[in-house]
């Protein structure tokens, strides 16, 4: 006990002390410099996909919860005291959150729907997807009080809170998006608007004599949520290199960590308390990486170093082989598990976020892969192949799909999160708009800067740059097939003969790289110094083989180069709640309940894009051969295998 009391002391002290740092704060060195939105834009089969997405739920969301989507809650419904809860379908019975938290809902659904239909409507350059995001933003505009303000809430409410409200949280959805479009268009009117908005914030809230995160000792979700305003924060210091907006951030996150939150993992004492297990809603544990991240650029200060690392170990024991990042709804202080954890697809997109900010400040290759793993493997086996739905909640080994987890009796709650669904209004309209937004987000970190003169790609997959070497134009298209093959092909037009140096990242995978190319490795990285020609070209090809890995639980899965395999389980698809036009709600009910068994003398072999292995039948006993598919493409599967 008294060890315990003397690291809380010394806590309260790191903590005092380092806001005597934010307003001198001295910006520690990132190692990438991030391109504008759209530098990067899809091709290939990703392009494909964006395209079925916005012509599925992700482009028609607004009509399929129109009651969400289309609510005036920043504008002429804005909250006053006596708003009342509106009926959103998803405040059940054995829901722990009290109702406050649902007045301020609406804004969180469609500002994140907003913030990745604008993304890819203009990745896409979708004409009408277009006309619908201008006339948004126009409504947007107008919104903005004289002061700045651009919120949910009346003159009487905002900035004076006590308790639970969502005062930040619908800041940093909404203008995620607005920082998209300016980066996109160059806009000045919407970055006057965002400056403003942002200012009136720190006027409000000013470092040193406010307590933005001071809400009682209740529930807090959304002020909890509202920690993720530092996303904006980061991204207009990237855009001005103001170090005002890089301190302003460091204050929230040490003002977050010294207050009451019902979400508290990434809070200091419990970062560096050594027994402390995450155990919080998982979206905010995995979104929460973000704002360490950022406070931890914001100063030289070693101690958020240590923290952010410490932080980082301890998500990875909640992620699954797949990047399945695991909490539903709550980590709850477990580990990751193949069949008995799953994990929310909004905790997908968050992680996968976290890990970008973390690539373009430290640059470890080791990021760039978790990344490639949570997009291509459990973000790709959350949604269902064959129709625009999504599963909010997902396992990796998924063996039915009909509402709860493979089966379980849930007693205190009706689940209905196991289930593919255009919305998922009956539990919450949180997944799908994140289901929009993180391919957009994928995309934007394919490519970064090391220097003026340097391009670092990252991210592998189909896409094409275009940007600016010495303010010469360079585009470089990436022709492949990638994770489903491994070769690429580099596309390069450089009509003013630019002079610039190009890096790859050479996945860990690898056992040995094809190409004509003179090349270096570094820190993981392929390195291709030459002069490149008007228009010029780079192959290269990432050799495999099958891997067998070995999950916390000694449990095997196999890979082959970034893709995971499992064993597609038949099942028979029921319709459920129909929603706008086609769409409808999806369960799956398996046709059996065959499970295999790993062996040693597996004979794994790779040919065309499945692995067939030997494996031992538990019901028979007996030795079968049996087609492992990517992961990415199955509904109910077996993807872990017990020895």
């Amino acid at each position: 006990m008294e060890n315990i009391t003397k690291n809380k002391n010394c806590i309260t002290v790191l903590i005092v002390g380092l806001f005597t740092l934010v307003l001198n704060a001295q910006h520690q060195h990132e190692k990438y410099q991030l391109l504008p939105f759209g530098s990067v834009k899809p091709t290939g089969w990703i392009k494909t996909q964006m395209q079925k997405d916005v012509a599925g739920f992700v482009g028609n969301l607004d009509r399929i919860v129109p009651d969400l989507i289309n609510d005036p809650i920043y504008s002429s419904a804005r909250l006053q005291k006596n708003s009342v809860v509106k009926d959103l379908g998803n405040n059940k019975e054995g829901d722990t959150e009290g109702s406050e938290q649902y007045k301020w809902w609406n804004s969180e659904t469609q500002s994140n729907w907003w913030d990745g239909y604008i993304r890819n409507v203009l990745l896409l350059n979708d004409k009408e997807g277009l006309k619908k995001v201008d006339k948004h933003i126009q409504e947007v505009l107008q919104s903005q009080d004289e002061d700045g303000y651009i919120g949910i809430y009346d003159q009487e409410l905002r900035y004076k809170f006590n308790s639970e409200n969502g005062e930040l949280w619908s800041k940093a959805t909404m203008y995620r998006g607005l920082l998209a479009y300016y980066e996109y268009t160059k806009d000045k009117q919407v970055w006057n608007a965002i400056v403003k908005a942002v200012d009136n914030v720190m006027t409000n809230y000013p470092i040193g004599t406010s307590s933005p995160y001071s809400s009682g000792y209740q529930f807090n979700g959304g002020v909890s949520h509202g920690l993720t305003f530092t996303d904006v924060l980061d991204k207009m210091y990237q855009i001005t290199g103001n170090t005002k907006y890089a301190e302003y951030a460091l204050f929230l996150y040490l003002d977050f960590s010294k207050t009451y939150q019902s979400e508290k993992d990434v809070q200091l004492p419990n970062i560096f308390n050594p027994t402390y297990k995450l155990q919080s809603h998982g979206v905010h544990t995995y979104e929460h990486l973000r704002p360490l991240i950022v406070a931890a650029y914001a100063s030289n200060n070693t101690e958020l170093q240590k923290a952010l690392q410490i932080y980082i170990q301890r998500i990875e024991k909640a992620t699954t082989l797949t990047g399945g990042a695991i909490g539903d709804e709550w980590i709850a202080e477990r580990n990751a598990d193949a069949t008995t954890t799953g994990y929310e697809y909004c905790s997908l997109h968050e992680l996968l976020d976290s890990y970008s900010v973390l690539l373009q400040k430290q640059g470890d290759p080791k990021t760039a892969e978790a990344i490639e793993t949570i997009f291509y493997n459990a973000a790709q086996g959350s949604r269902n192949p064959n129709h625009s739905v999504i599963a909010y909640l997902k396992t990796d080994n998924s063996y039915e799909m009909e509402g709860t987890k493979n089966g379980e009796v849930e007693p205190n709650r009706k689940q209905t999160r196991y289930k593919y669904s255009p919305a998922h209004q009956d539990a919450a309209v949180c997944c799908n708009p994140n289901a929009g937004r993180i391919t957009p987000y994928f995309l934007e970190k394919a490519w970064m800067k090391e220097e003026e003169n340097v391009l670092v790609n990252m991210l592998l997959m189909p896409n094409v740059l275009e940007t600016k070497i010495q303010n010469q134009s360079v585009k470089i298209e990436t022709i492949t097939e990638y994770p489903y093959q491994n070769k690429l092909v580099f596309k390069i037009s450089n009509p003013e003969n630019a002079i610039f140096k190009i890096k790859i990242r050479k996945p860990s995978w690898a056992k040995a790289i094809a190409t004509k190319e003179n090349y270096t490795i570094e820190n993981g990285l392929v390195i291709i110094d030459r002069k490149f020609a008007k228009e010029d070209q780079i192959q290269i090809e990432f050799e495999t083989d099958i891997q067998v890995k070995e999950d916390a639980n000694k449990e095997k899965y196999f890979s082959y180069g970034a893709l995971f395999y499992a064993k597609p389980i038949e099942s028979v698809e029921l319709k459920g709640k129909s929603y706008f036009a086609n769409f409808s709600d999806l369960t799956y009910k398996p046709k059996n309940k065959i499970r295999y068994q790993f062996i040693n003398d597996n004979q794994a072999k790779f040919n065309n894009g499945q692995i067939t292995i030997k494996a031992k039948n538990t019901t028979t006993n007996q030795i079968e051969n049996i087609t492992l598919i990517p992961f990415g493409k199955t509904i109910l599967r077996q993807l872990s295998f017990k020895k």
